[in-house]
């Protein structure tokens, strides 16, 4: 299976950094997943739904370690890759 893109949408929210959408073989998207901020830095979080007893359910999530782990880090990447872009919501000088 081959990440066909990746699109960030940043955010500029105290923990929640972005939203992503993945697009998998150019035939198949998976939304709303997350880039947080976690008390050891950044984490992806997978599209989930609140459930009655109040806990949450991912939705759709990787099987194997060693997909989530491609997975996540080609979307940090590509968020890096989008922070980096001008933005008039954010700026540039330091």
């Amino acid at each position: 299976m081959e990440i066909s893109e990746i699109r960030v949408h940043l955010r500029s929210e105290d923990k929640l950094k972005a939203f992503v959408t993945v697009t998998f073989d150019n035939c198949f998207v998976v939304r709303n997943m997350k880039i947080v901020e976690g008390n050891k830095g950044l984490i992806l979080c997978m599209p989930s739904r609140k459930l009655p007893n109040g806990t949450y359910k991912d939705i759709a999530h990787p099987i194997s370690m060693e997909f989530r782990k491609t997975l996540e880090d080609r979307i940090m990447a590509a968020y890096q890759e989008e922070l980096k872009k001008p933005s008039p919501d954010r700026t540039t000088e330091e």
